[in-house]
């Protein structure tokens, strides 16, 4: 269905980006959370999403079944993990939803089974919804073009304690766009952390660092270390709302195109 107010499911929503996202919508006119969805067992089930997420009652009770807000919602948007998402992703192709992810970590087979219901609805998969991070994956592209054969490569990324998958799929694109640019496979060519006698660095790899700590939001560094320079681009989050307004941005792009698969360098018209 369609209405001028959109109306979303959160998925995830007692998550540290649903709450983000339902407090969002709460205070953006063109937006309405219409249904919050969590895993089975969870703390949360029963309880009102937007007192969860702090922005005052908004009526929407948080559910483990989808079937309660599917053919309700325009749309659904959801961070949460693999296994869930793909399930989720497979009732909304069923149910003819369009569905914005940046739920990250999944294995080959997930990935495939996410894109394959893009033959059906429209699916956006996007490891990083910040319009700031993605225009660094378009500056990466061009820098690893232009310096990429001449410097040595590494990706350092940060994020907080509990954050679960290593490296970040922001990170991994990263990698991806890099090994892309520069016709290289980087499942040959990563190299995630260094320890003992490592021997000199090859210059086709392309290293990964990963921390964890504190409350970090998430900060992402790709380093192009040449001979007597060092170019480096980075991004930092302070706030998860970048991440929230650009998944919002996506779900109101995405209304307006058919059935396939997209991510946020469509959105932002940067391919």
């Amino acid at each position: 269905m369609t209405s001028e107010v959109m109306r979303l499911a959160i998925s995830g929503a007692a998550g540290r980006m649903g709450r983000t996202l339902v407090a969002a919508c709460a205070g953006h006119p063109d937006f309405e959370c219409a249904g919050a969805l969590e895993q089975p067992a969870h703390d949360a089930l029963g309880s009102d999403a937007g007192t969860l997420a702090g922005s005052g009652a908004n009526g929407v009770e948080v559910t483990d079944d989808p079937g309660r807000f599917l053919g309700a919602v325009d749309g659904v948007i959801d961070f949460s993990f693999p296994s869930g998402t793909v399930a989720l992703a497979e009732r909304c192709r069923a149910a003819g939803t369009q569905i914005v992810i940046g739920t990250t970590g999944f294995s080959p087979e997930e990935r495939a089974r996410v894109e394959a219901c893009a033959a059906d609805i429209p699916v956006l998969v996007a490891p990083n919804m910040s319009v700031g991070v993605n225009a660094c994956f378009h500056l990466i592209e061009v820098a690893s073009r232009i310096l990429g054969g001449e410097t040595d490569i590494e990706i350092i990324e940060m994020h907080h304690r509990n954050k679960v998958d290593a490296p970040s799929g922001t990170a991994v694109r990263m990698g991806e766009i890099v090994a892309g640019a520069l016709g290289r496979d980087l499942a040959k060519c990563a190299i995630y952390g260094r320890e003992g006698h490592t021997g000199v660095r090859e210059r086709e790899t392309i290293g990964f660092e990963t921390i964890r700590g504190g409350d970090a939001v998430g900060e992402h560094t790709v380093m192009f270390a040449g001979t007597g320079e060092r170019i480096e681009i980075t991004h930092r989050a302070g706030s998860r709302l970048n991440f929230a307004h650009g998944a919002l941005r996506a779900s109101l792009w995405l209304r307006e195109h058919g059935s396939g698969l997209y991510d946020m360098q469509d959105v932002l018209g940067l391919r």
